[in-house]
């Protein structure tokens, strides 16, 4: 599990809207939280919990109250917000930064960002960004596919042909996301979201032929940056001796993080089609969540053809 740092100069490039107003020399500064600060107690020069290491937000109210403080008064208070560890200020709606708070940010070698949106929606964009780019990662061994919209990582031991059965499936019309390394994050309480490491994107391997690139074969609508991951499909080796279901009852959960995803085993046994049968499962899955299960359409069939032999056999005695 990793955790990473953004840098000012990434969170500039990401964000069409962002200009530097002072401090281009210093956008390698570090963000480490994804919690932005709108400074207010501050401005009244209230600093006992000052969350200095976050991004300092300055809106229509922070600088409409700074201008009814003198000049010296401002600057007292700037310069008291430039901490060694503030990586930097952003200024909504493109309002002219204070002087003070420039000259300070000078000093102290941190940059002064603009932007022309509003404060609510700057702050929203900015933090959906960084909790993004910040959330911890594990690397997961596997494959994640966008088939029919859900999010499948096919795992697996090596060689067991994870990586051909994609390629198979991107032929049908599904969308690669990772091949052999998947980077999974939490977005939320709920929801996985599952994305290649860069050194991979676009690309599978398959042995015997060697590395493909996906988007040169088949094109961009063959692909997709990243996706919420809404099941797990484990190929294993088909056992003799093992009873397997044959019923879909037991479906299984594989937890990252703290959030559980539905896990569906599949036997590899030679001549089984395995790109299509995972196509059906998550057909079926989606439809088990849209209230259409076929299990208990059987089960509801097997009863009544129970019941019914029941009652013949009650009438001929």
């Amino acid at each position: 599990m990793t955790t990473a740092v953004v840098k000012i100069h990434e969170l500039v490039d990401a964000m069409d809207d962002i200009t530097v107003v002072v401090g281009e020399e210093h956008l390698d500064r570090e963000i480490t939280i994804s919690d932005l600060s709108r400074p207010a107690l501050e401005l009244t020069g209230y600093f006992s919990f000052y969350p200095q290491n976050r991004m300092q937000l300055l809106g229509k109210t922070e600088l409409s109250f700074a201008e009814r403080m003198t000049s010296d008064e401002r600057y007292i208070v700037m310069k008291r917000m430039c901490q060694a560890d503030t990586p930097a200020f952003l200024v909504s709606r493109n309002q002219e930064p204070p002087q003070e708070l420039i000259k300070a940010a000078e000093e102290k070698g941190i940059p002064v960002l603009l932007s022309k949106r509003s404060t609510t929606r700057l702050s929203s964009n900015v933090t959906n960004f960084l909790e993004e780019r910040l959330a911890e990662r594990i690397s997961q061994h596997g494959v994640l596919v966008d088939i029919y919209g859900m999010g499948v990582l096919i795992i697996g031991d090596s060689g067991i042909g994870k990586s051909e059965t994609a390629l198979e499936l991107i032929q049908r019309g599904h969308r690669l996301v990772a091949d052999d390394r998947v980077e999974l994050y939490m977005m939320d309480e709920r929801r996985i979201i599952g994305e290649p490491p860069e050194i991979l994107r676009h690309l599978i391997e398959i042995r015997g032929i060697g590395v493909i690139d996906v988007v040169n074969l088949f094109g961009v609508g063959s692909i997709r940056s990243k996706k919420t991951v809404d099941l797990v499909i484990n190929l294993e080796h088909w056992d003799k001796n093992r009873q397997y279901d044959r019923l879909g009852h037991n479906l299984d959960n594989m937890r990252f993080f703290n959030v559980d995803i539905p896990k569906l085993s599949i036997p590899v046994k030679v001549g089984r089609n395995l790109s299509i049968i995972i196509e059906i499962a998550t057909m079926n899955i989606r439809a088990k969540e849209m209230g259409y299960d076929a299990t208990k359409t059987f089960e509801t069939n097997l009863n009544n053809l129970i019941q019914q032999n029941t009652l013949d056999n009650q009438q001929n005695n």
